[in-house]
């Protein structure tokens, strides 16, 4: 085996655009990924799992981590902090196993500056209508909140130079299809196996 590290991928993109069904798509076909599990202070709900759900932190204990900066992103919502643990995501890439995260832009733009050698991909709607309708079929929001979220998807399609690859959506089984031929893509990097030969010549 050359190539035993795993990987940190990051799948971002504006509110709306189906990071969450690609990605369960995705998990669907590729049984070698690990998910990314997020750290909260808010308390367990029934049938939630320590260490499957979430990782549970008091607000005390999430403090220390973030002043420790053993998270790679972390942002506050309705008065409770998430964010993505350093540790967990440093020993499964330890393990040979890659890691997967899905997350919005802002966060994947904390990771990007905390994790620089993750792999980011950016998911692009087909189009800013195509955005609309999609964000207006869910049914959940107001005209001036569909608004206000297209406004954001603007802003957040600005910040795509951060990214490594971008994806766009028009259909989840060719948006799992290129994701797929990321993963490998990257696995395959001249520097990546380099690193692993001079290892193994080293250790002859």
């Amino acid at each position: 085996m050359i190539d035993e590290k795993g990987i940190l991928f990051v799948l971002s993109g504006p509110s709306g655009v189906g990071k969450g069904t690609v990605r369960k798509a995705l998990f669907e076909q590729d049984t070698d990924l690990r998910y990314s599990i997020s750290m909260t202070t808010r308390n367990k709900r029934p049938g939630e799992t320590e260490g499957i759900d979430y990782f549970y932190k008091s607000r005390e204990e999430f403090e220390q981590l973030i002043d420790q900066n053993q998270l790679l992103e972390y942002a506050k919502y309705v008065n409770n902090y998430y964010g993505t643990p350093r540790k967990y995501v440093e020993e499964t890439l330890e393990a040979g196993k890659d890691v997967f995260l899905e997350i919005e832009v802002q966060g994947a733009l904390q990771v990007r500056e905390n994790f620089p050698e993750g792999v980011f991909i950016f998911l692009f709607p087909p189009s800013l209508d195509e955005l609309k309708e999609r964000i207006v079929s869910r049914g959940t929001e107001t005209s001036d909140l569909v608004l206000n979220r297209l406004k954001e998807a603007k802003k957040e399609i600005d910040l795509m130079d951060a990214y490594d690859y971008v994806v766009v959506n028009d259909q989840v089984d060719l948006a799992v299809a290129k994701i797929q031929a990321i993963i490998q893509s990257e696995h395959l990097k001249r520097e990546r196996i380099a690193k692993q030969y001079k290892r193994l010549l080293e250790a002859e």
